[in-house]
């Protein structure tokens, strides 16, 4: 008669004990929850209204490590004429396999409001719609089967604390051997051996014969403080900088420019991953000028996508979203006028 199964729900393990005892197998689940909100500032509210019904905007953000899109119909959608004169409707597209649960609110001056009376939240013609979703992370681990003749394990490894360790080096200035003046204000120590190990041009300025290459005192212009010292956190620990949720975006797009100027492709990729999901109407022009003056060519797809999608390009235009773009960068308008072209014939 075969043995016994005994098991545990949830984050636990079950196993399986043959009859000669040779035979060991575990599993885990481990569900985990991502809490977050997402702002959609709708900027040119009554301007947008005359975007078609049924037709919709949409703006696209990151949480939980997915890309999640809200769809803004200015003029509703569905067949609701006859019920109401003016409403607004609004759509999450979740992600797939994704497991969730999300709300809209709009956004009043003294926080949430309900959907009752929306021109009670418009502010010089803009509303703020916030989405609350809390997403169910499920991961499940098998081991293979162990027999009873495996070596016994009696010495645990323990991870790597290799970027503790630099980030504190970098943090406590030991060991420092150049100082850096960053916009005439900030003063920040670092070592030159990690500086040009991690990064060709630091490795030309900072060794050459020239005055960087001898001088302990490095003058840095055209760039903020807080950006280089983001750019060293990088550079010491491998790991896109910690910063507020509020703060990356123009995190990224600072930081997407250092990393071009200082030949750190890994960073770059990274800035450009951050600011897809920052994509929509009033964001594109700017993202779009960006990616093109530092041939960004992920992100340079995300926006012009983005603008091929739905009536989110005369969304974009209506909004002022434009603006940016065709002063700083006219020869992509015309990439996307034949893009338009190929798509109507």
């Amino acid at each position: 008669m075969p043995s016994s199964l005994t098991s545990t729900a949830g984050t636990g393990a079950a196993a399986a004990v043959a009859p000669g005892g040779d035979c060991h197998t575990t599993s885990e689940i481990n569900a985990t929850e991502v809490t977050g909100s997402h702002v959609l500032t709708i900027n040119g509210y009554s301007r947008a209204k005359r975007v078609p019904r049924n037709q919709f905007i949409s703006s696209s953000f990151t949480l939980g490590g997915h890309t999640w899109s809200i769809r803004y119909y200015p003029n509703g959608c569905g067949s609701c004429e006859g019920f109401f004169d003016d409403y607004v409707s609004v759509y999450l597209t979740v992600v797939p396999d994704a497991m969730a649960r999300y709300s809209f609110s709009l956004v009043g001056e003294y926080g949430p409001r309900t959907w009752s009376n929306i021109s009670g939240c418009l502010r010089n013609d803009s509303i703020k719609i916030r989405c609350d979703i809390t997403m169910l992370n499920v991961v499940k681990h098998e081991d293979a089967t162990k027999t009873s003749n495996t070596t016994p394990k009696f010495v645990d490894v323990p991870p790597s604390d290799l970027v503790q360790h630099l980030g504190h080096l970098l943090s406590s200035g030991e060991g420092a051997d150049v100082m850096f003046e960053v916009g005439g204000e900030t003063m920040i120590s670092a070592h030159r051996s990690i500086l040009a190990a991690r990064s060709p041009v630091f490795k030309a300025e900072l060794f050459s014969p020239m005055k960087e290459g001898t001088a302990t005192r490095v003058r840095i212009n055209d760039m903020d403080g807080a950006v280089f010292k983001a750019l060293l956190d990088f550079l010491y620990t491998d790991v896109f900088p910690d910063v507020d949720e509020g703060d990356t975006l123009a995190m990224a797009q600072h930081l997407l420019v250092a990393a071009d100027r200082y030949d750190l492709e890994r960073l770059k990729l990274m800035c450009e991953e951050k600011l897809c999901g920052y994509i929509d109407i009033s964001s594109t022009g700017t993202i779009l000028t960006l990616a093109e003056k530092h041939s960004c060519a992920g992100l340079k797809k995300a926006c012009l996508d983005f603008l091929m999608s739905g009536t989110n390009m005369a969304a974009s235009i209506v909004t002022g979203g434009f603006e940016h773009l065709t002063n700083s960068c006219p020869s992509i308008l015309l990439e996307l006028l034949a893009k338009l072209t190929v798509t109507s014939s």
